[in-house]
């Protein structure tokens, strides 16, 4: 097999206007994914297909002639006289036999039919599998903050739609429409060798008119869709996002009030989908009224005609057995219609998001990183998230290779902005930050990325085991090194106390870990990832001082050796730090090290004395309480939430950190 899940920089991209709906350029921008390239087999599968369907199709025309010859047949045996009983049996054979070959006819139809079906289904679902690859590839590669912008249940619901879109048109413009236009074409020309114009003139018109109504009342219904979509996927979000937010709809109590929030969704979806169900009754009803008029027109030629003598009972039997011929190609032809603008309405977000190009790009000449020391250099570095309102104003500052440096500030200084800038989440506005001398900007983003090792504040982990998120570090470790790392991050103790140990399930985001087990997987895996840039993004300003101290013991010792940016909080865990850059809005306003920056009496020194005097409170609440409970000076590490697990049904969430 020679299609691989790999990216394919060569593929073309679906670049189709939202407000166009085009189904021409929708099959044009589909069609190399439907005659692939590289696919050979895929390829003869088409073409077989073809000629099949034009085999079902000579056959379908012949089914018709069938019955008018044996109805003919059994007219002129009912008229005749039977001598005896051995020439009544031959005289019947015809008819019987015309019979059986009407029979066949159909028999031979269907097959062609389904084995056409059937051979084409690998086309029609490559075609979906590869194209929805590519959309899931592009998601990545778009920014940060086009995803910062979106909700993530709305961007699977696109996903979704847009995939069983693919297939609906695949399948019904090869599938349906071709074979249906050739068809009618068809019948038009038979009813015109065994009729006259007047015939074909009603059948024009009957199309013409059938034809005219689908595509008003469709192109009505096209807004009813939308808003029945819309309203879907409202109601998807605030599922998704209620259940996401499980523990904090339980502290608030707000079961009620997020239950009435997702009816009123719910009940937005009800009405547009109702209003969906009943045009497409409206259009049904108009679409068998407008047939039924042509076939009753079409009849009553064909019975004035054989009053007068120039046509047979078989000749009725003909023309409505074409007529009933004629209504599956027009009804697929109006449900085709239907249905392909339905897809192109549901397909053309999922066109939105693969014609947005990435906002950070690999320039064209990009080369990889080549890191030699891992010395950080920001120069001049200005950067804003919406113009108008800077972020950054002129940071310059380094961090030498295997040195520690610290960022510290008020909230909303712009302290982990850096961060996002390092990985290059962003672009900068103004400045320049270089690796080793080499300008970010100007090497390939993979590159960066995999010399970088982030424990950011908040860890999230995939719904996986334990071994899956710390391999997520470096995926070809083996199991030794995986548990070498959590060693290393003083995790494996706990880790082997659960039920299954390293396959254990940490549930969504992580949650049935305590904050501190969560911090110690996203440093085990970074030890596994052995960068030689490590930034750490308040690590450890959500836990409590037992598990922050611990923690921070494990941080300090993967950061040895290892050019390390420290954006902290709480600023007794910087002390060490080499030295120590203090931002206030967007600048750096001080810098030296904790003992230089203490005796400046400045902003540094003001945020210590805070966090002193709060630490110092606490000290006081913890000895007061000593009088009514012995505390627990130390808590193990290892909480209850995955032993808990173990026993307690799948669909009961854990509870959060303790």
């Amino acid at each position: 097999m020679t299609d691989h899940h790999a990216h394919r920089p060569h593929e073309p991209k679906p670049a189709v206007s939202a407000e166009s709906g085009s189904l021409l350029r929708t099959v044009i921008h589909l069609w190399p994914y439907i005659w692939p390239t590289d696919r050979a087999d895929l390829k003869a599968r088409i073409v077989g297909a073809m000629v099949l369907l034009l085999g079902a199709k000579l056959a379908t025309m012949v089914v018709p002639f069938t019955f008018k010859w044996a109805t003919d047949a059994l007219a002129g045996v009912s008229n005749g006289s039977a001598g005896d009983s051995e020439w009544l049996l031959w005289v019947l054979a015809a008819p019987i036999a015309l019979t059986v070959a009407y029979g066949g006819m159909r028999i031979l139809m269907a097959a062609l039919t389904q084995l056409r079906d059937g051979m084409f289904a690998k086309v029609a679902m490559h075609a979906v599998r590869r194209l929805a690859f590519r959309t899931f590839v592009h998601m990545h590669e778009l920014s940060l903050r086009f995803h910062l912008e979106r909700k993530t249940g709305g961007l699977t619901r696109v996903l979704e739609r847009g995939r069983n879109a693919i297939e609906t048109i695949v399948r019904m413009v090869i599938l349906q429409l071709a074979p249906t236009i050739v068809e009618l074409a068809m019948i038009v020309a038979v009813l015109m060798w065994q009729f006259d114009w007047r015939y074909v003139a009603v059948i024009l018109v009957t199309v013409g008119l059938y034809l005219v109504y689908t595509y008003y009342a469709t192109e009505w219904r096209i807004g009813i869709r939308r808003r029945m979509n819309d309203s879907d996927t409202d109601a998807n979000i605030k599922a998704i996002d209620s259940l996401l937010n499980f523990e904090t709809v339980k502290y608030f109590s707000a079961e009620e009030r997020e239950a009435e929030r997702y009816d009123r969704a719910m009940a937005r979806y009800e009405k547009a989908s109702t209003s969906a169900y009943t045009s497409l009754a409206v259009l049904n009803a108009g679409q068998a009224t407008i047939f039924t008029f042509g076939l009753a027109a079409a009849m009553v030629l064909c019975a004035t005609e054989i009053s007068a003598g120039t046509k047979t009972v078989g000749d009725f039997v003909l023309i409505n057995a074409m007529m009933i011929q004629l209504y599956q190609p027009l009804n697929f032809m109006g449900m085709v219609y239907r249905e392909i603008k339905q897809a192109i309405t549901d397909i053309e977000l999922m066109f939105t998001i693969l014609s947005r190009d990435p906002e950070i790009k690999d320039e064209p000449n990009a080369s990889p990183l080549k890191v030699t020391g891992g010395a950080i250099r920001f120069e001049n570095v200005q950067f804003a998230y919406e113009p108008g309102r800077r972020i950054l104003k002129g940071i310059s500052f380094e961090v030498p290779a295997g040195k520690t440096v610290a960022v510290v500030g008020p909230s909303g200084a712009g302290k982990s902005t850096l961060s996002r800038l390092i990985f290059r989440f962003y672009d900068l506005f103004g400045g320049r930050i270089t690796i080793d001398g080499q300008d970010i900007a100007k090497v390939t983003q993979k590159s960066l990325r995999q010399v970088i090792g982030m424990v950011p504040q908040d860890t999230v982990l995939f719904n996986d085991t334990i071994r899956y998120n710390i391999r997520y570090g470096r995926w070809e470790a083996s199991d030794a090194e995986v548990e070498e790392a959590a060693r290393l991050a003083q995790i494996d103790g706990f880790i082997r106390l659960a039920p299954k140990g390293y396959d254990a399930e940490v549930g969504e985001r992580g949650l049935k870990l305590s904050g501190g087990e969560k911090q110690r997987v996203a440093i085990a895996r970074t030890i596994l990832k052995a960068p030689p840039i490590l930034v750490l993004d308040e690590a450890t300003s959500a836990l409590d001082s037992h598990t922050e101290k611990e923690i921070q013991d494990a941080l300090e010792r993967i950061s040895k050796g290892r050019t390390t940016l420290v954006i902290a909080h709480r600023l007794s865990t910087i002390v060490g730090a080499d030295e120590i850059i203090v931002l206030d809005q967007g600048e750096i306003v001080e810098r030296g090290n904790h003992h230089a920056l203490l005796a400046k009496s400045g902003l540094y020194a003001s945020m210590w004395n805070r966090q002193r005097e709060a630490e110092e409170a606490r000290e006081k609440l913890a000895r007061a309480g000593e009088n009514d409970a012995a505390p627990n000076r130390n808590p193990p590490l290892v909480s209850d939430k995955i032993t808990e697990a173990a026993t307690t049904p799948a669909d009961v969430p854990a509870t959060a950190a303790e």
